[in-house]
């Protein structure tokens, strides 16, 4: 059964996807810098990893993209609001009892949309004529970070420096809490 009465949009859908995947991007951000409880602020930054992770994927680079979610969403956005709803401390305690003033940040935040928005309306953009070289696969970058010739030392010896900077913030959090 074809449908010869319905348009053929297979190449618009890629543009529709991008145009999506950036909305929800640029708004959700939007919402995590204005929302007025924390909470609201980390799901607006967690939209906001998810539409940046889905335009790394539609570039192709999928190691990008996984890393975008598992780092960004599964780290540090779950250690930020478990951060946020195990410390019971209030405005006052944290010293941001006070007013907001948002004309000041209302008036920079325009001006660097301004700027921004000038210069990429003054910058000439080219369309290369050869294709560029592949993007590495995951399998590649993780054949490259196990090689010892290649990335071996630096790849340990940041795992080893993580594990120090987790067992130094164990450290202090248990040390601040007992006194």
């Amino acid at each position: 059964m074809t449908f010869a009465f319905l348009p053929d949009l297979s190449e618009l859908i890629p543009e529709l996807i991008f145009y999506g995947l950036a909305g929800v991007a640029v708004l959700s951000a939007i919402v995590a810098a204005v929302a007025p409880r924390i909470v609201h602020a980390a799901f607006g930054l967690m939209a906001a990893f998810f539409g940046v992770a889905g335009l790394y994927a539609m570039l192709g680079a999928d190691f990008v993209a996984f890393s975008q979610i598992i780092v960004y969403v599964g780290g540090i956005l779950v250690l930020l609001v478990f951060g946020v709803l195990l410390t019971a401390r209030t405005e006052a305690s944290l010293g941001i009892d006070k007013p907001v003033r948002r004309a000041g940040a209302l008036a920079v935040g325009a001006l660097v949309f301004v700027l921004l928005a000038l210069s990429i309306d003054g910058t000439e953009f080219q369309i290369a004529e050869e294709t560029p070289d592949p993007l590495p696969t995951t399998s590649e970058i993780g054949r490259a970070f196990l090689d010892p010739d290649r990335m071996l030392i630096a790849f340990e010896f940041s795992s080893v420096l993580l594990l120090a900077a987790l067992i130094g913030a164990a450290y202090l959090a248990r040390r601040r809490r007992s006194s």
